[in-house]
């Protein structure tokens, strides 16, 4: 027979992805480091999300030990510390504010990073500057040998990413972008609801990008970037009798970030990386207002505008070396120095008047400051079971005002009980030479930097924890760990203070409470599952965390606001089938500490010639009660939204009341500062992904439920006034009603998510 030649034609097909997993049989990890929490990131998609967006802080606030703040808001509070606390590194440079849409999103693109690791105060000599916690994100540094791309649309924001080589095998690249939509309703709709008189808007961006050469096995180099920008506006104009107003207004506050790093290595045993960050944040608020009055003919017009800034930046040059000078030994040693400058409030108003201007700026000149440090680490096994890292970080701290020097030791220990048992402990002291000043609000960046200054000394602290943990069977890991915390050097602005009501002229030095005390202890389980069709963990955490300071509260601690006794997280993964994944996350905390009146009275006293502090002695009359406890209990149970305090009763200020003159011709009692507790919070969180492999790569939908039993859950407590017919005088009299301010009800949410 002659040969045959056939012709077959082929049709690409995506292969579904191959997942090899691996485990570690002999026991928990060698890592002598406690309370150290790595974000499995492959499992993050996978979890349920507020308007589907999924969030690497927002995840790590499920951790035992870590607090999230408000509900929504993607705030840190580690082990009783304050979100300025926290040390928070993208690829090595600091970021100094971590959300957008005031805390409902972080800058984090999930789709951009390859790790997330957070320190819970046992942190390595290597890492300094900061007292509670070290979160350590880096970048992915892109695919070397082939182009692949990935994105999702969700109900608020879209985002795309896409990686490759430039040089096959030698360098590659990584660009993703994330923004928001939301300005392209918000704005027609504001425009039509106002008849075309006003608009409003709001939108940010992320924008990640990242490049890496590798010239020899020996040099390799990597520059990234960073660039994040909330902006919110709007427009408004008015005419009426001939005369006509416009104002134009702005709220903005952004992150620039640039990375460069050098790593070498300098033979089998020495390895250094020198690199230098350039790191910025500024917040800005502009409001312009323009009248035109048109008298007898002649064009009269008057313009005032007024803008305030915030801003911080430093750039530093950094230089680390490793050193294995045999197996299972590692030393690290290092040093740095970082030049910061701050604008803490800075005022311009200009105005025009009969064509004669104005320009007035406040608060401008920068203040610098200049942080030098070292560091040493030595991570080695002392015989089978006994491993430790002795540490010492030194810090050397020059402003205007003077130097301070700071050494820091950090001591951890890891001993092996058995095979797939370990105790651990750990000792750490740490300097924070930055200050934020925090207003309550309802989450815009309203907060401020702040350098240490010799009558506004640094923060320090030390923290001693011990632990154990363990693997279950094959599948489970446990740790448990405790922790004692004592801090000291912190601020809070004055009582009735803020950046708003004065003091610049004095400096905002003057505005602060400083020499503040604070104290944080508690328990904290962590139950893991990393294998078979179910996976997840279970996080409890029981602490308590005080704050004291000479000037607030009579002296008197007092609660965090973010002192939660009890805080529980449950996080559920099943893999249904290749295709098909389900996920639940349920969570409870008590609730948040604050401020309440507990009852007030007609004063003569001038409201305006200060805000008074003072223990009341004496009955006042005409009092309207709030109620005597000073928790609401089951009250909170009835109107949506709405909850009447208990019965109408004469009140009484006790002994301990604090009394304040607030508003015109009031005077307000409160048990204390944050004597008050909020209702517990729970939510439970549902989600489905269906994923189906395409010609061109993988799809996914989405579909989540948030707060799917519909917990109402307060976001915001506030007091209304409101006239009540008393049966018992048959008198109307005034009663005053404690309302909640619920921002998220069950929220259904969908994305769309490809990767190719």
């Amino acid at each position: 027979k002659a040969d045959t030649l056939l012709h077959v034609a082929l049709s690409p097909r995506q292969l579904s992805a191959v997942e090899i997993t691996a485990s570690r049989s002999q026991g928990p990890s060698e890592n002598p480091h406690m309370g150290v929490l790595e974000l499995p990131l492959q499992q993050l998609p996978l979890l349920p999300a507020l308007l589907g967006e999924v969030d690497v802080v927002k995840a790590l606030q499920l951790m035992p030990g870590v607090s999230g703040g408000n509900e929504g808001t993607s705030g840190l509070y580690v082990r009783g510390g304050g979100p300025d606390q926290n040390l928070i590194l993208l690829d090595g440079a600091p970021l100094y504010y971590v959300n957008h849409l005031g805390g409902f999103f972080s800058v984090f693109n999930a789709d951009a990073l390859s790790q997330v690791r957070l320190y819970k105060g046992d942190m390595p000599a290597r890492h300094g500057g900061r007292l509670a916690s070290v979160l350590d994100v880096r970048m992915k540094e892109g695919n070397r040998d082939a182009y692949e791309g990935a994105g999702s649309i969700g109900l608020l924001s879209a985002k795309l990413s896409f990686q490759g080589p430039l040089v096959r095998g030698k360098s590659s690249f990584i660009l993703s972008g994330r923004r928001t939509y939301f300005d392209l309703l918000s704005r027609p709709v504001s425009r039509y609801v106002s008849d075309g008189a006003s608009t409003t808007g709001y939108a940010f961006y992320d924008l990640n990008g990242k490049v890496n050469h590798r010239f020899s096995d020996e040099d390799q180099v990597f520059l990234s970037f960073y660039v994040g920008q909330d902006a919110l506006s709007g427009t408004g104009r008015g005419i009426a009798a001939g005369d006509s107003a416009a104002y134009r207004l702005g709220l903005g506050w952004g992150n620039r970030l640039a990375i460069f790093r050098w790593n070498h290595l300098w033979g089998s045993r020495l390895f250094s990386n020198l690199s230098t960050t350039f790191s910025r944040y500024r917040l800005e608020n502009a409001f312009e207002e323009r009248w035109e009055t048109r008298s007898q003919g002649a064009d009269v017009g008057d313009i005032t505008a007024f803008q305030y800034w915030s801003q911080v930046e430093d750039l530093s040059l950094k230089i680390d070396f490793s050193w294995y000078p045999r197996p299972g030994h590692q030393i690290r040693f290092g040093a740095g120095t970082t030049f910061r400058r701050f604008v803490p409030a800075a005022f311009r108003v200009q105005t025009v008047r009969a064509s004669v201007a104005v320009d007035t700026t406040l608060g401008a000149q920068a203040v610098p400051g200049l942080e030098s440090a070292f560091y040493v680490e030595d991570d080695l096994a002392i015989g089978p079971r006994l491993r430790a890292n002795l540490g010492l970080h030194g810090l050397h701290y020059v402003t205007a005002g003077g130097a301070t020097f700071s050494l820091q030791p950090r001591l951890s220990a890891r001993y092996a009980l058995a095979e797939r048992a370990a105790v651990q402990a750990s000792f750490a002291q740490a300097a924070q030479f930055i200050h934020l000043l925090t207003s309550s609000g309802l989450g815009l960046p309203l907060d401020v930097w702040v350098p240490a200054t010799a009558s506004v000394p640094p923060q320090r602290s030390w923290q001693a924890a011990v632990g154990l943990s363990t693997v279950l069977g094959a599948s489970f890991d446990l740790s448990l760990e405790g922790y004692y915390k004592h801090m000291r050097g912190l601020v809070a602005y004055r009582e009735g203070t803020t950046f708003f009501l004065g003091g610049q002229q004095a400096g905002w030095e003057s505005m602060v409470e400083p020499n503040g005390r604070g104290e944080a202890y508690g328990v904290e389980v962590l139950l893991r599952k990393n294998q078979g069709k179910l996976t997840g963990w279970a996080g409890y955490t029981l602490s308590w965390n005080w704050r004291q300071f000479a000037g607030i509260n009579q002296g008197n601690r007092f609660p965090f606001r973010y002192d939660r006794r009890h805080d529980a997280s449950l996080v559920l993964a099943y893999r249904l089938s290749e295709r098909v994944s389900l996920s639940g996350t349920w969570v409870f905390n008590t609730g948040q500490a604050i401020t309440l009146p507990s009852g007030k009275h007609p004063t003569a006293l001038d409201p305006l010639l200060a805000i008074r502090h003072f223990q009341f002695q004496g009955s006042p009359e005409n009092v309207v009660s709030f109620g005597e406890g000073n928790s609401p209990g089951p009250f909170f149970f009835g109107e949506y939204g709405s909850t009447p305090f208990p019965a109408y009763l004469p009140y009484r200020p006790a002994q301990r009341d604090i009394a304040h003159v607030w508003g015109w011709g009031h005077q307000v009692y409160d048990r204390g500062r944050n004597a008050f507790r909020m209702e517990s919070y729970h939510r439970l969180d549902l989600g489905v992904s269906f994923t189906k492999e395409k010609s061109w790569g993988t799809r996914t939908w989405m579909l989540g439920l948030y707060n799917a039993y519909n917990r109402l859950n307060p976001y915001a407590y506030f007091l209304e006034e409101e006239a009540f017919f008393d049966p018992a005088s048959q008198e109307t009299v005034p009663r005053t009603r404690l309302k909640k301010l619920v921002l998220f009800p069950v929220i259904p949410s969908v994305s769309y998510q490809f990767s190719f």
